[in-house]
């Protein structure tokens, strides 16, 4: 059967697939295959700046040749790669190989083919794929997942601001408890996904290019009087951006990626624990959603308008979550000074960022659909007036009369409570007139502490 988006096996390449445009040319094999090619002629561009005697620094022109291969780069380089991979059944070899083509097609640069075997000198495999995979994670982030994470969090703190002073019954153990504001819940969330966005940007991808057992074995033996370590460190932050790892064995031991992909299950944690949030406040009717024409809930109830946005991100997240888990608890775990099970497990960094970023754009879709419903929050707070023992309580506690708690949870317990009943309570209290007074002004609506304070200002 032919490959479609209708039967790809994965929804990120099925269903999906129009969601991950930008991901895709990242993440993908493609991805890291240009990675791959654009480390090599780093690695190789910089050999030739090395003062090595049997490799003089390349012309301008040249220099110019390199960065317009590089930056033409397509999908039918990528599979002339593949297909020398078919011969050498070995990924990063064809790479090299492909490379020595396109040196020995440039007639205008001859020194390019004069100098092809510093193409991938010294290297090991794995010191193109670490860096190649450390290129690949810092775009991804930096251009894809963390401006999706800043939309749902400005929008989210857009929210709390509108609704910093909208008041809601809480619900602790699913319960009615003290109120709050709805701005106010959102600007926990927010608070959170800031810590969290935090942690994601300031993990530093490290990445190594020291050789076969992380000795600088090969490149000692062909240049003994050359500081190999200083010219990998420039290589990896001046020329690769990424940071330098002094000590590994032949793999980068990923615990940067390990880091990272921690980080990202954080922040899908928070998300996760908003869209249950968002799911059962919708439930209860505190929020609405806009609908479009055409747009069916149930396929059998007419009626019915489903959170399934929400549902989605929660799905999503949980997928995600549970490869990065997979991807955070296996790499930095290696036999000896290396066994290959990193390499397949790698190969899915962009499944488990993919079904993050769905997780982004799911939510995203269910937040621009969401109307907040006063006249239902209202009535919530208004057949709840239980609530406010705990303030009548709490100034007994000041003024010194006996037993308050006691006293409110024999009044208030098992029974229904409304404002003539709980003021005639207040009333009937040895307190200051002034006390009384502002105790009989209180409802629940009004019984929001800071929150509305603590919302406008996130």
């Amino acid at each position: 059967m032919e490959l479609s988006a209708l039967t790809a096996l994965s929804p990120l390449d099925g269903r999906y697939s129009a969601r991950m445009g930008a991901l895709r040319g990242l993440l993908s094999e493609f991805g890291l295959i240009q990675r791959r090619v654009q480390v090599e002629i780093e690695w190789f561009v910089a050999l030739s700046d090395a003062g090595l005697p049997e490799f003089a620094p390349l012309s301008s022109g040249a220099r110019a040749h390199l960065l317009q291969l590089l930056a033409g780069f397509g999908t039918a380089d990528a599979q002339a790669i593949k297909d020398i991979e078919k011969t050498t059944n070995h990924d990063v070899k064809a790479i090299e190989y492909w490379i020595k083509q396109q040196f020995a097609a440039a007639g205008a640069f001859p020194e390019l083919a004069a100098h092809g075997e510093f193409v991938h000198f010294a290297c090991t495999s794995e010191d193109i794929n670490n860096t190649s995979h450390g290129l690949m994670l810092k775009a991804a982030r930096e251009q894809v997942l963390l401006p999706a994470l800043d939309g749902i969090t400005a929008h989210l703190q857009t929210m709390a601001h509108q609704l910093a002073g909208l008041p809601m019954l809480s619900r602790t153990h699913g319960q009615t408890a003290s109120p709050t504001t709805v701005g106010k819940e959102l600007a926990n969330v927010v608070a959170r996904l800031q810590r969290g966005r935090a942690r994601i940007s300031e993990v530093a991808l490290l990445a190594k290019m020291n050789g076969a057992v992380g000795n600088f074995n090969a490149h000692l033996s062909a240049y003994p009087d050359v500081d190999w370590e200083a010219f990998s460190r420039k290589v990896i932050e001046q020329q690769l951006g990424l940071a330098f790892n002094p000590y590994t064995i032949q793999i980068e031991p990923h615990d940067a990626m390990a880091e990272l992909f921690d980080a990202f299950t954080r922040a899908n944690t928070v998300l996760i624990d908003l869209s249950r949030d968002l799911w059962g406040y919708i439930s209860l009717g505190y929020f609405k959603q806009k609908t479009k024409p055409g747009e069916v809930g149930s396929s059998t109830m007419p009626h019915k308008v489903n959170p399934i946005d929400f549902e989605n991100a929660e799905g999503n997240f949980g997928l995600a979550n549970a490869l990065l888990t997979h991807l955070a608890q296996k790499l930095p775990i290696s036999r000896w000074q290396r066994d290959l099970t990193d390499s397949t497990v790698l190969r899915n960094m962009g499944v488990a960022l993919g079904y993050t970023l769905l997780g982004y754009d799911s939510l995203a879709k269910g937040l621009a659909k969401l109307e907040v419903n006063p006249a239902r929050l209202a009535e919530d707070l208004d057949a709840a007036w239980e609530v406010l023992a705990e303030p009548i309580q709490t100034v007994m506690r000041r003024y010194g009369l006996p037993k308050p708690y006691e006293q409110l949870k024999e009044f208030t317990r098992d029974k229904p409570m409304n404002r003539a009943l709980m003021q005639d309570f207040i009333r009937g209290l040895a307190l200051p007139e002034a006390e009384k007074e502002r105790l009989l002004a209180l409802t629940p609506g009004h019984y929001t502490g800071k929150a509305a304070e603590l919302a406008a200002r996130v």
